[in-house]
């Protein structure tokens, strides 16, 4: 590809990408779905298996078959693991929730026979995490690592596509250049691509809405 270039060193004044505020109580209670909010001292949370891209729908039986068999006072609350990022996808910014750990979520519970059969018997569970066939309760420090975790103030950036994949640079010096992939950050929505340029591949640091899909 000939392009007129001064220097082979590339100087790339990079887009700022306002980031939305996205406040730790909101962000949790976006994805905690509460059965009862009495208090139960022996509660504790369990984490549970069900089929991936299904725990927002496999919560909300688990809380239908605790108000429907009267466990209120024993599962209290399930809270699923997720996070908001920002996802540049065709130029476009915006804001998705992806989950921490897919096919996975937490249920506050006090453990016992027919609390656990509530939850083991929902379609969509395939089982409880834990030592052998017992569930194994969720240390409270870890439980709130979680918490913390998913209510970040800003949001990080998720790629749209990964190390190694050929790229069209849309944005600085190099508009309209093909590069291949070579690092992602996604905590700061910036990629390092390689640029052929006098027929060697050099570096470059962009923003993630400086490039796209090679056919988009």
């Amino acid at each position: 590809m000939s392009k007129k270039k001064q220097s082979t060193k590339p100087v790339v004044t990079n887009e700022v990408v306002e980031q939305p505020e996205v406040t730790e109580s909101a962000a949790v209670a976006a994805n905690l779905v509460t059965i009862s909010t009495q208090e139960n001292k022996r509660a504790r949370w369990y984490v549970v298996h069900t089929y991936s891209g299904h725990e927002n729908k496999v919560a909300e039986m688990i809380k239908q078959r605790a108000e429907t068999l009267n466990l209120t006072d024993k599962i209290l609350e399930i809270l699923i693991p997720s996070q908001d990022k920002i996802q540049i996808k065709r130029g476009q910014r915006r804001t998705v929730n992806e989950k921490i750990f897919p096919g996975y979520m937490l249920v506050h519970m006090e453990l016992g026979d027919s609390s656990w059969l509530a939850v083991r018997t929902t379609q969509g569970v395939t089982g409880f995490v834990g030592i052998g066939s017992k569930p194994t309760a969720l240390p409270k420090h870890e439980v709130e690592a979680i918490r913390k975790y998913m209510g970040q103030a800003t949001p990080q950036y998720k790629a749209d596509y990964s190390e190694g994949e050929a790229v069209q640079i849309v944005d600085g010096p190099f508009t309209d250049f093909l590069a291949t992939v070579s690092a992602i950050d996604e905590a700061k929505g910036k990629v390092e691509v390689l640029v052929n340029i006098f027929g060697r591949e050099t570096p470059v640091s962009l923003d993630f809405l400086q490039v796209k899909k090679v056919g988009e």
